[in-house]
């Protein structure tokens, strides 16, 4: 299997990213009540948007894959959504989209108008949609693993084993 170009995000590239998701929540008609941060990757973004946009950041965990483990959250979500909450869920890429259709399909229950999606890295090809990004790639064109300010403090190994969870994303 063949590694994948390791791209570092600067920290002045991620500040960057987070005001143009910021910019792109000011121009639209639609304001979130609560900012979600999606673990892992999706918590920094949530951080530092919460704070650009001035509203609490909640956050819920998908990639430790721990069965079960977010059920509760999940529920109380659509909890929330039903009782007229809107809430931006952040990640940091949409790549394949899987995280997002994972969220989307727990989400079911809530009204689709409470719901809305932003990341920094938009794949367009991605089996999912997102509202708000503040870049886009595609990935049948670009190969690179990108590595976020927050993950530049792990192993070279640690970083190849996270691509290397679903290394078709970059194949």
């Amino acid at each position: 299997m063949t590694q994948p170009i390791l791209t570092d995000i600067p920290m002045e590239s991620f500040l960057s990213h987070i005001d143009a998701v910021a910019g792109a929540i000011a121009k639209s008609d639609w304001r979130p009540d609560y900012i979600v941060g999606v673990g892992r990757g999706g918590l920094v973004p949530a951080t530092y948007l919460s704070h650009a946009i001035s509203q609490p950041m909640l956050s819920v965990d998908l990639s430790a894959q721990v069965v079960g483990f977010c059920d509760e959250l999940l529920d109380k979500l659509v909890a929330m959504a039903l009782e007229g909450s809107r809430l931006l869920f952040v990640d940091d890429i949409n790549d394949s989209g899987r995280t997002i259709n994972q969220l989307r399909a727990a989400l079911a229950g809530a009204p689709a108008d409470h719901l809305r999606f932003a990341v920094l890295i938009d794949n367009v090809s991605s089996a999912a949609k997102v509202e708000y990004r503040a870049t886009t790639i595609d990935r049948v064109v670009t190969k690179d693993w990108f590595v976020f300010p927050w993950e530049a403090v792990a192993s070279r190994a640690s970083i190849l084993s996270d691509w290397g969870e679903v290394p078709e994303r970059t194949s």
